[in-house]
């Protein structure tokens, strides 16, 4: 099928460009059309802390339920009359809108929102509107600094992340320009680099265009685009990189155009179809978690690489037909022009606008070189040594000499990066962790100086109230709570209705940070022992929530449905690996390999994130817990990439078995010629999430951290040490399995019908001293 598909796509190129250009332009049209409806805002599972929300949506109507920001405002030796009149009349105005209700704090009931010491005060901003798209509380945020008044001697700062603002992310386009630098390295040749990078950029476009519109009916957060571009350009390129590598294999051994592409089309083609697939269901297996904003990511990150592997196997096979021969040849002014565009890219990834000037000059190049003759001259071509005499080739020999050492050491490697996992601890940052030049961190310092860290993080205790036995059980709580230890502030009980109350409320602040181990464990005490204990027999159910609380619900929720995600992804990929290369071992080394690859990844993010070693060197403003949903998608995306090169590599290693029926030849020509694409495709993986470390969210910097990491090691000590290790000391045990589960699990086949076939004298005599190579080993 897929040669014919190949054979199809090459023969009508301009067709299936065309196709793929219509495909954006009305996908793009029906965006214009429906827009999207990312969500800020991610709705929680039956937990106590969303029983709280409901209930107080419930019984104290949408403002109370809604999202909330503070407007903190100090003034140096207290709030003078004439201050506290022109704020007053500020938050009046605020409250004026349809959209928003503003608690001041100078009204008569704002007593508790003024430091002891005077000097500070806030006004709790609850959005009453249904809002949930950043753009909108954006919108909100500049319509009240436009009217934000001058009050000398008055400092006003906006806290919470509703207020929150963040430069648009350039990340991807810094990545991008990396990657335009390591493919020319690789290949030797602009047009082979063009055609990974404008192969991944169909494949992205389409698939972030469709996420959008299924935004519409799906549940998806607002950075799920973000997270679709990082992953699509990752996955892109490498599809592209490793099918363009098969084209010009088949090139360099005489294969007309049309035979390449067919013959990259049935071999690589078939990998990337593979490895694609392992992704999804990476992916698509956070669906059991059962969280809709996860559900959402994963179903838009999945759209994604659905996208850019069909775009592999069908638009870049037109690219080459378009390209032909051309694909070999680099002429100076080409090179000259992809450095100044890789040099503007990185201008615009670290707005650094003399750098943009670089793009002029690359077109200025470009046409010089129709008349200067240095410009038009073509690179040498490079010389391409005897696979006996590779690095690659030679460094998989020593590995196979000493596979017991090499093991080893990278397994004492991988354990020591991997270590801090085990320390991990689940939470969200609190706003102590923006940058300190932001108004949202200038608002958490001064409400941590003026009342406390707790106040940045409230709790809320909500009960409803059916007797007068209840009432009074709830207003003898609040005395309860008042004196319980790592609390330093509750408000009595305020009912709902003054005269027939249905429900009370409690306001707590905690001693601890938002973020502490402190607050969380204050909210395991409050719901275990202290509310139990002061309610009896009463009846009075008390939900505990807030964000502190949602904190714990959320990453204890997610904690528990870990060990079944891990157990369904490990056990379909097993299955999957098990098919394809008729082996019990090699997948089972496969899974274990990756799951010391993930936890390494684990480990460096807990070390820098969570630690805080070396986190000034990023941009962070300090140490927090690691976001609860990042393990999961970290798992999803670093297991279906690890597979990605697993597969890559294996399915030559395989190839080279069936040839030579010798294990130690085939794992030592498999690595050799993989290791150059391996290694360009892991470094662009690198480049690409290494650059989102420079986002301003602090979620996308960790994600992106995390993944570079586990490519990093995944492509070093795990493919260039453990893998020639292990399949050294397995031998022919390789490829063994039972002659009954043969029968029974289906044929997918990842290696296609073409065959590297040794047609010259060069090819007869490498093969001869690869030979001799193996019995100068056996012999040693």
């Amino acid at each position: 099928m897929l040669k014919k598909l190949g054979s199809f796509v090459h023969a009508k190129r301009r067709l299936v460009v065309a196709v793929w250009i219509a495909l954006i332009v009305t996908l793009a049209g029906l965006v214009g059309v429906f827009g999207d409806s990312f969500s800020t805002q991610f709705s929680l599972p039956n937990v106590e802390s969303a029983q709280g929300f409901d209930l107080l949506a419930e019984r104290f109507g949408a403002e109370k339920s809604g999202r909330e920001g503070t407007i903190v405002v100090q003034a140096e030796g207290g709030f003078s009359s004439a201050q506290r009149g022109a704020l007053n009349e500020y938050f009046d105005r605020l409250d004026e809108r349809d959209d928003l209700s503003v608690a001041s704090p100078f009204a008569s009931l704002g007593a508790r929102q003024i430091a002891p010491s005077g000097n500070t005060a806030f006004a709790v901003v609850s959005f009453v509107a249904d809002i949930d798209s950043a753009e909108e509380f954006e919108q909100i945020y500049a319509e009240i600094k436009l009217i934000e008044p001058v009050v000398a001697g008055v400092q006003i700062e906006y806290g919470g992340e509703v207020f929150a603002t963040f430069a648009t992310p350039t990340s991807e386009v810094l990545g991008l320009a990396f990657a335009i630098v390591i493919l020319i390295f690789a290949f030797g040749s602009v047009l082979a680099m063009g055609l990974p990078i404008g192969t991944a950029f169909g494949g992205i476009g389409a698939g972030v265009l469709v996420a959008t519109l299924v935004s519409n009916v799906v549940t998806m957060p607002d950075f799920s685009t973000t997270l679709g571009i990082m992953i699509g350009l990752g996955v892109g390129i490498d599809y592209a990189l490793f099918i363009v590598t098969r084209y010009r294999e088949a090139r360099h051994r005489g294969s007309d155009c049309a035979a390449a592409t067919v013959e990259a089309v049935d071999t690589a083609g078939r990998a990337v179809l593979f490895a694609g697939t392992t992704v999804i269901i990476s992916l698509l297996g956070m669906l059991i978690m059962g969280v809709s904003f996860m559900n959402g990511m994963a179903i838009g990150a999945s759209i994604t690489v659905l996208f850019t592997m069909v775009a592999s196997i069908t638009l870049l096979p037109a690219f080459l037909g378009f390209v032909g021969e051309r694909v070999e040849v680099t002429r100076w002014r080409g090179v000259i022009a992809a450095g100044l565009v890789a040099l503007a890219l990185v201008g615009v990834g670290l707005r650094r606008d003399p750098l943009l000037l670089a793009a002029p000059l690359a077109g200025g190049v470009l046409i010089l070189g129709s008349f200067v003759p240095f410009l038009r001259r073509p690179l040498p071509t490079r010389q391409v040594k005897p696979m006996s005499q590779t690095v690659p080739y030679r460094w998989s020999r020593a590995v196979q000499r000493r596979p017991w050492l090499m093991l080893i050491a990278a397994v004492l490697s991988l354990g020591v990066v991997a270590f801090p996992m085990f320390d991990l601890r689940l939470g969200f940052a609190d706003d102590g962790n923006y940058p300190a030049d932001t108004t949202t961190r200038r608002a958490y310092d001064l409400l941590a100086a003026g009342f406390g860290a707790g106040f940045n993080g409230p709790l809320t205790l909500v009960a409803a109230i059916d007797s007068p036995a209840q009432l009074a059980t709830a207003q003898r709580l609040g005395d309860v709570l008042a004196t319980t230890p790592g609390v330093v502030g509750v408000s009595p009980a305020i009912p709902n209705d003054a005269t027939a109350p249905t429900a009370v409320l409690w306001t707590l602040y905690p001693a601890g940070a938002p973020q502490s181990e402190q607050a969380s464990d204050l909210v395991g005490r409050l719901r275990n022992e202290v509310v139990p204990a002061a309610v009896g027999d009463s009846g009075l159910a008390v939900k505990v929530t807030g964000n502190v609380a949602v904190n714990v619900d959320f990453s204890s929720y997610l904690a528990k449905r870990l060990p079944v995600f891990f157990g369904v992804v490990l056990t379909l990929s097993f299955l999957l690996l098990m098919a394809v290369f008729r082996s019990l071992l090699v997948p089972l080394k496969a899974v274990l390999m990756n799951l010391l690859s993930i936890g390494s990844a684990y480990g460096a993010v807990v070390a820098v994130f969570q630690w805080g070693w070396g986190a000034s060197l990023i941009g962070l403003g300090g140490s927090a817990p690691i976001d609860p949903w990042l393990p999961v998608m970290l798992f999803a995306i670093v297991f279906g990439l690890s597979m990605d090169y697993e597969v890559f590599l294996l399915s030559r290693v395989k190839e080279e078995y069936d040839r030579t029926g010798n294990n130690q030849l085939a794992v030592a020509d498999g690595l050799a010629k993989t290791a150059r694409v391996i290694t360009a495709a892991a470094a662009i993986m690198v480049v690409v999430f290494g650059s989102f470390v420079l986002d301003p969210a602090r979620s996308i910097k960790m994600f992106g951290f995390g993944l570079a990491v586990a490519v990093f090691l995944d492509a070093t000590l795990v493919r260039l040490v453990l893998v020639p290790a292990t399949m050294e000391l397995l031998g022919d045990r390789n490829w063994w399995l039972p002659a009954w589960l043969d029968r029974l699990l289906p044929k997918i086949d990842v290696e296609g019908t073409a065959k590297t076939q040794l047609t010259d004298d060069l090819d007869f005599e490498l093969e001869v001293e690869e030979i001799s190579g193996v019995a100068d080993v056996q012999t040693h």
